[in-house]
C-alpha cells in the first residue's frame, strides 16, 4: 500500500554529534515530510553538512535516534539505508562511462544486465543526457556530471535523496538553470530531498522547508516566506538577506496600533503578535525593499512615518537602486525597485524615507 503523501518520512530526535570538545550538531529534532524539499541552510562551520552526513550514516550520533519510515536506522551501516547521497564534487568514476557510473549501484546489487541497461536509459533521459551514456565524465560539462551524480542516486530509487551542496562547484547561472531541474525532478518524481547549502537565495528558491543552523543548532525552522518575513532572531535576520535594525520603545498603544520611537523615529506601527506594554523595547526588523525613498522636494504620502537622511552611496544594480542613506545614527539600506523608470537619486543629496505600518518586531 502506497504511504500517503505529507507522511513523515523522516524523524531526528535529539540528535547530537561531537568531534572531541566541538559540538557540531547539538540536540537537533526535526520531521521530513514525504514528497518535501528541505534545506539545511546555515554559513560555513554551522553543523549542516555533519548532519546530513549523520543522517546518511557517514557519521554516528552521539546522543539520539533517526527514524527513517518507521524504522530506527540510527546504528544502519550506510550502504545498507534506503537513502543516497549526492557529494559536492560529484564522486564520478573517472575510469568508467556514464551509463556504467549510473549503474553502479545496480551491479552491486547484481540486477541483471538486461535490466540495468534499461534503467540507464531511462534515467538518462530523466536527466537529459540521452546519447552520452558511452561517454567518460571528463568529457562533460559541470552541469552533466551533476545529472550523472543525480541519475546514479536516483537509479537506487532512495526513499531519501541527500544532496551535498551539489551546485557549487557550478558558475552562477548555471547554478540557478540546475536547481530550476532539480526542483522539476523533485516534484515530477515526488522526491523526498535533504539539501545542503550555504546560499540563501538558493534555499529561498528550492525549498518547501528551510532549516536555518547556527553553531551546531537549529535557529528556525519554517517556510522561505516564515524564515524571511519573521525570523526569529537576529542572526536569521541578518543571514537571509540584507535587514535594517532599529531599537526602541513603545511610547504609546491604542486598540490595535503602537507607536515605537528611537533617536530618529517616531513610527505608527501595527501591534506585534506578541503581547506588549508601554516602555517596552523592541528591535524593529525592515528590509531594504520595504522602505520607500524619495528626494526632498517631491510630494509625500500622507503617513507620519517619515524620517529624512543622506545619501551616502548608490549602487545602481539593474534591477534595483541600492541606497545607503545616513539617519542620524543609523545606516539605513534601501532597495528601491525600476531604477530606470523611478529614477536616481544622487550621492550627497537629501532624501525621505518612508516606512509602513506593518513591521516585524524582535523583543531586545
Amino acid at each position: 500500500m502506497a504511504k500517503e503523501h505529507n507522511s513523515t518520512i523522516l524523524d531526528l530526535k535529539t540528535i547530537t554529534k561531537r568531534f572531541d570538545k566541538l559540538v557540531a550538531v547539538n540536540n537537533v529534532s526535526f520531521s521530513l515530510k514525504r514528497g518535501n524539499l528541505v534545506t539545511f541552510v546555515g554559513p560555513s562551520g554551522c553543523g549542516k553538512t555533519t548532519l546530513l552526513r549523520v543522517i546518511s550514516g557517514f557519521a554516528e550520533p552521539d546522543e539520539g535516534r533517526i527514524i527513517l519510515d518507521g524504522e530506527d536506522i540510527t546504528h544502519t551501516p550506510p550502504n545498507t539505508r534506503d537513502t543516497a547521497m549526492v557529494f559536492q564534487n560529484y564522486a564520478l568514476f573517472p575510469h568508467m562511462t556514464v551509463a556504467r557510473n549510473i549503474g553502479f549501484g545496480l551491479r552491486i546489487k547484481k540486477v541483471p544486465k538486461k535490466e540495468i541497461d534499461k534503467e540507464v536509459e531511462r534515467l538518462l533521459d530523466l536527466v537529459q543526457l540521452t546519447g552520452l551514456g558511452n561517454r567518460n565524465p571528463r568529457q562533460l560539462s559541470g552541469g552533466q556530471q551533476q545529472r550523472v551524480a543525480l541519475a546514479r542516486a536516483l537509479s537506487l530509487h532512495p526513499k531519501i535523496l541527500l544532496l551535498d551542496e551539489p551546485l557549487s562547484n557550478l558558475d552562477a547561472n548555471l547554478r540557478v538553470s540546475m536547481r530550476e531541474e532539480i526542483r522539476k525532478l523533485q516534484r515530477r518524481l515526488d522526491l523526498s530531498i535533504i539539501f545542503v547549502t550555504h546560499d540563501q537565495e538558493e534555499a529561498m528558491s528550492i525549498s518547501d522547508l528551510m532549516v536555518v543552523m547556527d553553531h551546531g543548532i537549529v535557529k528556525q525552522i519554517g517556510t522561505p516566506t516564515e524564515i524571511y518575513e519573521q525570523p526569529v532572531d537576529e542572526f536569521v535576520a541578518n543571514f537571509i538577506g540584507h535587514i535594517n535594525f532599529f531599537p526602541g520603545k513603545i511610547v504609546a498603544l491604542s486598540k490595535n496600533k503602537m507607536t515605537f520611537k528611537n533617536s530618529i523615529i517616531n513610527l505608527e506601527m501595527d501591534l506585534p503578535p506578541f503581547p506588549v506594554s508601554v516602555g517596552d523595547r523592541l528591535k524593529a526588523v525592515i528590509r531594504p525593499e520595504s522602505i520607500d525613498i524619495s528626494d526632498k522636494v517631491s510630494p509625500l504620502p500622507d503617513t507620519e512615518n517619515i524620517i529624512q537622511g543622506r545619501i551616502e552611496s548608490a549602487m545602481y544594480i539593474g534591477s534595483i537602486m541600492r541606497y545607503t542613506v545616513s539617519a542620524g545614527e543609523h545606516t539605513v539600506y534601501v532597495d528601491e525597485s525600476d531604477p530606470q523608470y523611478r529614477g536616481i537619486l544622487q550621492e550627497g543629496s537629501m532624501a525621505n524615507l518612508i516606512f509602513k505600518k506593518r513591521v516585524h518586531m524582535l523583543r531586545e
